[in-house]
């Protein structure tokens, strides 16, 4: 195997820790180059800044619009309700996706553009959709379930749809597979849900009082809270399997599209259980289909989180053949009972280097997804990455084990 980037892996005088550094092994060969920077050298930044700031200042204009229509439409005090009461699905689905996500931790301006994007663009979008049929077409019964059913499932999944696929585009070396596209889906849907939960929850306080909205809570708030997360999940995962198996940009739009028509079948299904069988029915498609589609929705993203610790411990190896892990780093790197092994062994050391820790693991951790980019020939610059974190985590295991 012979993978590089000019860098020689350090190889000074051994240390008497599991940290000790071996010369580069006979099995790898990495080209010579530069010795290792001295300073710490920053991961190369994403380039489409200009793109970013448009981006958020639509979202900006879009905010501005919604908020003017709940206080219009709704009312302030109504609309304040809903907001405090649907805080808390909203915090409940952000904490599991974030506490999924937290062996290899997205950008935090990519986690905020995705709840963003679901809770401002995908409703704007859906609302003004809405807006538009109903003047074309005149209001009935057999419409309502239309749109219930048809329209709904369509509109707000192609709009959530839209922004993960933004993320793909805009960040794509942030996006490195399934866990990924299922945590960035999951959070574009909890941010819909969010705020079409404020219309639902306020609706009801007008409508039908303290009664109602308790119920209105129970169905969305208790029973249901994951639904819109679980809805797009589908499509990033879809997106995710795609970025793993190196597809382009434009190879990534059919799958896409066939993760768009299975977030939309299921959203359908979902819908359509309340539309079609009423209160009674609902409750029992809920215990037999919607119960179990959950359950196998979680083993799905536990055994997402074990292949991504697998790649990890994998793609780290190649590192430790070529000499710039030991084998124990990697056990220590790449395996959860290692890194809280490590944090307790850093917690030990003179000042408390459970920070330094923390960046070794992390930057461990990017360094073997931007490996896994480079073995899928799908990110021209991972090299770049590659280099900035290896002298990084060099740097760091060298604070970490001074005197």
């Amino acid at each position: 195997m012979t993978y590089g980037t000019g860098l020689n892996p350090p190889s000074s005088e051994p240390f008497a820790t599991a940290f000790e550094q071996p010369r580069r092994g006979s099995g790898a060969v990495i080209p010579a180059g530069g010795a290792t920077q001295p300073h710490l050298p920053a991961v190369p930044t994403r380039r489409g800044r200009s793109t970013w700031l448009w981006l958020w200042a639509v979202l900006a204009v879009l905010l501005f619009g919604l908020v003017s229509y709940f206080t219009s439409a709704l009312g302030t005090s109504a609309s304040i309700v809903g907001l405090v009461l649907a805080l808390a699905p909203f915090t409940l689905v952000v904490s599991a996706m974030l506490w999924v996500d937290r062996w290899e931790p997205e950008p935090r301006s990519l986690v905020i553009f995705a709840l963003a994007w679901g809770a401002i663009a995908s409703v704007g979008f859906a609302l003004l959709v809405d807006l538009g049929v109903h003047l074309v077409l005149p209001r009935s019964p057999l419409w309502d379930v239309a749109g219930t059913v048809i329209q709904a499932p369509i509109v707000e999944e192609l709009g959530k749809g839209i922004g993960v696929l933004l993320i793909l585009l805009m960040g794509r070396r942030a996006f490195d597979g399934p866990v990924d596209g299922v945590v960035y889906g999951a959070l574009v849907g909890a941010g819909f849900a969010f705020t079409e939960n404020i219309q639902y929850f306020a609706v009801s306080v007008i409508e039908g009082g303290a009664g109602s909205l308790t119920w209105t809570f129970i169905l969305r708030g208790l029973l249901s809270p994951f639904a819109h997360a679980m809805f797009t999940a589908v499509t990033g995962y879809a997106l995710g399997r795609a970025v793993r198996g190196g597809a382009s940009l434009a190879g990534s739009l059919r799958p896409w599209v066939g993760g768009l028509i299975g977030a939309m079948a299921l959203h359908a299904l979902w819908n359509g259980s309340a539309a079609f069988t009423g209160l009674e029915g609902f409750l029992h498609l809920y215990v037999v289909l919607q119960v179990p589609l959950f359950i196998v929705f979680t083993l799905l993203l536990v055994r997402m989180r074990h292949e991504e610790e697998r790649l990890t411990k994998a793609r780290l190896g190649e590192y430790a053949v070529a000499g710039w892990f030991t084998p124990e780093e990697v056990e220590m790197l790449a395996t959860p009972v290692g890194r809280r092994a490590g944090m307790a062994w850093a917690r030990t050391l003179r000042g408390d280097r459970s920070a330094l820790m923390k960046s070794f693991i992390r930057d461990a951790t990017a360094l073997a997804a931007t490996r896994q980019r480079a073995v899928s020939g799908r990110d021209a610059r991972a090299a770049d990455d590659e280099r900035a974190l290896l002298a990084r985590a060099a740097r760091t295991r060298q604070e970490l084990l001074a005197r």
